[in-house]
């Protein structure tokens, strides 16, 4: 077992020649013992000091023709690995894979790695990105912004494939334990590239490289990477599907029917009244005869399309007119973006715009922010329950879904919007509730209210106050039986009042916090008072 001694006696003995901080001999020592690397060998494998990519060492298992890339944290909390895959995945990936001379300060990690990989290229089979830490592997797994990351690690693996061209090498990501703990092992991903029809095919470039390809796509063909991917398809997005209540998808089955299933409309009318989608892509490939290659898709704009289609279908699929209008269906086209080459930033950036048109509210554009996956990571590990930070999102879960999530099954979700109302209330800020929106349409009040102090608050007290609200009309019924003409006002000042049930119970002695359900096992919480809620 790897101990605080162990690791201050290995510091101890190598400090001298292979410098580096302390922390960095947990990862040495842990290829030591679970791959009986030599010492003198697995020095050179390991990262000293920084300057990494992401990766803090690697193994070569010749025998099972695994190659293993590890990030250490000798730390129990899996927040840790978030800044290290973030760097993997911005640079990381490139460097080791297909650029490793673009940085003139390589270190020599990255040289033997990249040695490794030349010198074994027909040897290895699999690679395992492999996080290591001292906690629990399956809290790391139920992480939502771990979660997003390792989609976007797992998108990289276009990069695998063009370093091992002509064969299938296999990549799996994974949380584990130093103790030998192993989290859910997921079945590595078959259906990240798709190929098919793009007529019409124009590109634009953007003024730092990113890429912008304008054609038509099928409608079919969006709805078999819809069935391929599920969820994972609407990751980039804003919100999930609407439903049939909405005017917008209400218009597209009446369009589907007609040209489906009554054959009244011509397939090529579709294209004229749609408004288009938007994808991103880690990679675009002509292959000629006008189809091209998608490499990991994700759906930025035109949800409702892709979910109103997967509606329409499923209750149309007993229709025996479904089979026949097949033809139209499949000559079914709409006018398609796809972005490729951009960061994260300029796709963000992308959505926004491309969804303005619809009815989106402000706060829907702020969904798939680093901070609101760091909220809903927080709620479900302290109290286990789910934040809704995608509109709708609650809805689509099952049973099944909450209990894999580590969500309470009796527990309604955290809406976004009351959030901030409970943060601004908090803070007393009570004047800013009356123009929500400028609290998401300027960038500096939205970084004040969802600043990175939130994380370290106590979620039971902010639940507490949260659902403070619901108790509002009770108490002011009570208040107006105590005395109609000294508390007439109360019911025309629900804010304020909602502000003050939260400083009186923030600031009771007889608060009996212990009883609240709770989960805390990665939160630092600070004291009870009305600013803890601000960290």
């Amino acid at each position: 077992m790897i101990t605080d001694r162990s690791i201050d006696q290995a510091y101890s003995d190598l400090k001298a020649t292979c410098d580096g901080r302390r922390e960095d001999y947990f990862g040495l020592l842990y290829l030591e013992r679970e791959y009986r690397v030599p010492r003198e060998r697995a020095i050179n494998h390991i990262a000293f000091g920084g300057n990494d990519y992401g990766d803090d060492g690697f193994h070569f298992d010749e025998e099972k023709r695994n190659l293993y890339i590890f990030q250490f944290k000798y730390s129990t909390s899996y927040a840790q690995f978030k800044g290290s895959l973030q760097r993997l995945i911005e640079v990381g990936m490139e460097r080791i894979f297909t650029a490793p001379n673009r940085d003139d300060t390589k270190n020599q990690i990255l040289l033997q790695l990249r040695a490794c990989l030349l010198e074994n290229r027909a040897l290895i089979d699999q690679i395992y990105f492999r996080f290591v830490f001292t906690g629990n592997p399956d809290e790391a797994e139920r992480s939502q912004v771990l979660d997003s990351l390792r989609e976007s690690l797992e998108d990289k693996k276009f990069l695998i494939d063009q370093f091992f061209t002509g064969r299938e090498v296999q990549m799996v990501v994974d949380f584990r334990s130093s103790s030998g703990r192993v989290g859910v092992l997921r079945t590595p991903r078959h259906d990240t590239t798709f190929t098919l029809p793009l007529s019409d095919l124009v590109v634009v470039k953007g003024a730092e490289g990113q890429k912008m390809h304008i054609c038509f796509v099928r409608l079919a063909d969006l709805h078999q990477i819809h069935t391929a991917m599920e969820s994972r398809f609407f990751d980039r997005n804003i919100r999930y599907g609407l439903g049939e209540s909405e005017a917008v998808n209400r218009a597209i089955s009446r369009a589907l029917k007609a040209t489906i299933i009554d054959r009244k409309e011509d397939p090529s009318e579709f294209a004229f009244n749609h408004n288009g989608i938007t994808l991103y892509a880690e990679r675009v490939e002509q292959l000629g005869n006008g189809t091209c290659r998608l490499t990991s898709p994700r759906l930025l704009k035109g949800a409702q399309t892709v979910t109103t289609v997967a509606s329409f279908r499923r209750i149309n699929k007993d229709n025996p007119k479904l089979a026949e209008g097949q033809e139209a269906y499949e000559a079914i086209r709409v006018l398609c973006k796809v972005i490729t080459d951009a960061d994260q930033e300029f796709v963000t950036r992308v959505t926004i715009n491309n969804n303005r048109q619809n009815p989106v509210e402000p706060w829907n554009l702020h969904a798939n922010d680093r901070i609101q996956l760091e909220l809903q990571d927080k709620f479900r590990d302290d109290v286990g329950i789910y934040y809704e930070r995608q509109e709708n999102a609650f809805d689509q879960l099952s049973t099944e879904d909450l209990e894999e999530y580590g969500i309470r099954e009796d527990a309604k979700a955290i809406q976004m919007l009351k959030l901030t109302q409970t943060f601004l209330l908090t803070d007393g800020q009570i004047s800013r509730l009356s123009n929500m929106r400028s609290i998401f349409e300027e960038e500096k009040i939205y970084e004040q209210v969802f600043r990175q102090a939130r994380l370290k608050a106590d979620s039971r007290l902010i639940v507490l106050c949260y659902k403070a609200e619901r108790k509002l009309r009770k108490l002011s019924e009570e208040s107006l039986e105590r005395g109609q003409a000294k508390y007439w006002f109360i019911s025309r000042a629900r804010q304020l009042h909602w502000a003050l049930l939260c400083q009186g119970l923030l600031n009771s002695k007889n608060l009996e916090l212990e009883r609240i359900p709770v989960r805390f096992e990665h939160s630092r919480h600070g004291e009870r008072n009305c600013g803890i809620l601000a960290g």
